[in-house]
């Protein structure tokens, strides 16, 4: 019997079910203004939900928290956080809140983009304690003990995030009631703290790749755990300030996720639609990433989205839509926000010379004299049109910056760029950041399905996030290993290489592992933490553009290493401090 938790029990917290990220668990939804009660599985799938929606209705109203709640979701949050300060991109809207200080590196104690985050991991925390606290008596039920591992897990992620922007938590777990204050868990404690819950976890989750199914793909299983764990254990020296370094059991759990059932998405695949054909690490990113076998075998824990079913700005829209302007080819969405383009320095992991192939034209002559070469013209007047496009695709087949053109002169599968004429000419360098030309375009995440299908909605993706994927475990080990002075580690980095048809390394250096990082995740949320893992965000180590808000870079205060706890948690909570240098 499934057990029935009365709203008020929350004290106002909109609770309502959300659409099952995971297909047998067969929820239902609720409507928390009519509902005076829920059942504890409408609790669970709100608590998965909460990875790919912001509220109670999506795309907005009804929000989780009190912010922009398109702003407010755990995976926007997170990865501004993660990815805007860093050399994989610039935001074009330098008027949006606090965007100048966070591409900059500038932020303070006010800054309205930390707080979204803060409050919407301590949002997801909340409920996974609430689900935690109403299903203690059924603990050794054994569909309740699986329920209540994954939410276990969940919780465990969101305290990384904790652990990994802010170097601490506010921290509760179920044993404690509704109206205690967090205490604040700094460092070694909160590292130590993940590092026994998730062993603990792993005896009573689900096994190794039993939720990589169609019916089950989103649900988390040991698989997940263990690379979560991995995670934790390659930025061990980081989290502890240097009282831990445990690669080897980062090297350890790696291990048991690359024997396990997972493999790479390796098959290129022609879409027959459009007739493009898309690589294996291509296909990770697109629309049908969750009926794919292929891709479907790489992607160990996804955060799930629907066009239809979780319509949202803070997931896959926010990745697809941020990243195009109107008038670029094989867009995949109609709502294109001319917002994230790639940093001069991503464009470099793929061309250190430069040498991308894109159409250069800073006065327009070239597309110009182009349309009416090939008549692109109104009837009577040589006033010039928008191209279709067709007439897109078919330019930049002759002027270049094409996403083919450039995928064969970067001689890497990865480099999913776009530096043609549709939306305008594209510099690789600027010296202002407010125009989304002022950038070459980024084109790895789509809401176009390979098979060639058609996708559930004409803006919001389908494409699902795949927050943990094998490939992960090739890097991380290959770094561990690294550190550790195994010299075969470059042959898990080769693994990855080959997938993507690069020339494999014949040596590993440091900065070849910290390049190589950023090669197969660039926009995947992570690189902030990878680059603090090298000693290389914050200091003079690496200095890349608009560093330090200066079009050439500059080395930015140590304590930017961490983010500022927000003015209202530490006002409102007694137990929690202030991080230093804010």
């Amino acid at each position: 019997m499934r057990h029935i938790f009365a709203k008020t029990a929350i004290a106002g917290l909109l609770i309502a079910g959300m659409t099952s990220c995971a297909n047998d668990l067969n929820i239902s939804s609720i409507d928390p203004q009519t509902s005076t009660s829920y059942e504890d599985m409408q609790l669970l799938a709100k608590v998965y939900g909460t990875l790919g929606m912001t509220g109670q209705q999506g795309p907005a109203g009804s929000g989780d928290i009190s912010s922009d709640e398109g702003e407010s979701g755990f995976y926007r949050t997170t990865f501004n956080l993660e990815t805007l300060p860093t050399d994989e991109c610039n935001w074009a809207w330098q008027t949006d809140t606090d965007i100048p200080q966070i591409t900059g590196i500038s932020w303070n104690a006010n800054s309205g983009r930390t707080q979204w985050a803060y409050q919407r991991l301590g949002f997801n925390v909340l409920l996974c304690n609430f689900y935690l606290q109403n299903t203690a008596d059924r603990a050794d039920d054994a569909s309740y003990k699986l329920y209540r591992a994954e939410v276990r897990f969940l919780r465990a992620l969101f305290y990384w995030y904790f652990l990994d922007l802010w170097h601490k938590a506010p921290f509760k777990d179920e044993s404690n009631s509704m109206n205690d204050l967090p205490v604040e868990k700094v460092g070694k404690d909160l590292y130590d703290w993940l590092d026994n819950e998730l062993t603990a976890i792993e005896s009573d989750i689900a096994p190794i790749g039993q939720f990589n199914t169609a019916s089950d793909f989103g649900r988390a299983d040991a698989g997940a755990v263990y690379l979560l764990h991995a995670r934790l254990a390659l930025n061990s020296e980081v989290y502890t300030d240097g009282a831990v370094k445990d690669y080897a059991k980062a090297i350890k759990f790696c291990d048991q996720v690359i024997s396990g059932p997972y493999a790479l998405s390796n098959t290129a695949k022609t879409n027959p639609t459009n007739g493009l054909t898309y690589s294996g690490y291509a296909q990770l990113f697109m629309a049908d990433n969750d009926q794919n076998s292929d891709a479907m075998k790489e992607i160990i824990f996804p955060i799930r989205q629907d066009g239809v079913k979780t319509p949202n700005y803070s997931t896959a829209d926010y990745l697809v839509c941020s990243t195009r302007i109107a008038g670029m080819p094989y867009a995949g969405t109609k709502n294109c926000w001319s917002c994230n383009y790639a940093r001069p320095n991503l464009i470099e992991k793929f061309f250190p010379n430069d040498n991308i192939p894109m159409l250069i034209d800073e006065d327009g002559d070239k597309v110009k004299n182009y349309k009416i070469e090939h008549k692109i013209v109104k009837e009577d007047s040589v006033t010039l049109r928008d191209f279709t496009e067709e007439e897109v695709i078919a330019a930049d087949d002759v002027l270049g910056g094409a996403t083919k053109a450039i995928l064969l002169a970067a001689n890497d599968d990865r480099a999913l760029f776009y530096a043609g004429a549709g939306g305008g000419v594209r510099k690789l360098r600027t010296d202002k950041l407010n125009n989304f030309l002022d950038g070459i375009s980024i084109v790895k995440w789509q809401n176009i399905r390979v098979d060639g299908g058609a996708v559930s909605d004409p803006e919001f993706p389908d494409t699902d996030i795949p927050l943990f994927r094998l490939a992960e475990a090739y890097m991380t080990r290959a770094e561990a290993k690294w550190r550790t002075g195994d010299g075969t580690a470059i042959n898990d980095v080769n693994v990855l290489r080959e997938r993507a048809n690069a020339q494999p390394l014949t040596q590993l250096t440091e900065q070849d592992l910290i390049d190589e990082w950023c090669r197969e995740f660039y926009m995947e949320g992570r690189r902030r933490s990878d680059l603090i893992r090298f000693d290389m965000f914050t200091g003079k180590n690496y200095v890349w553009a608009w560093k330090g808000g200066v079009a050439n870079g500059q080395a930015v205060d140590s304590h930017f290493k961490y983010y500022p706890i927000p003015m209202d948690d530490i006002n409102n909570n007694k137990n929690m401090t202030q991080n230093a240098g804010y």
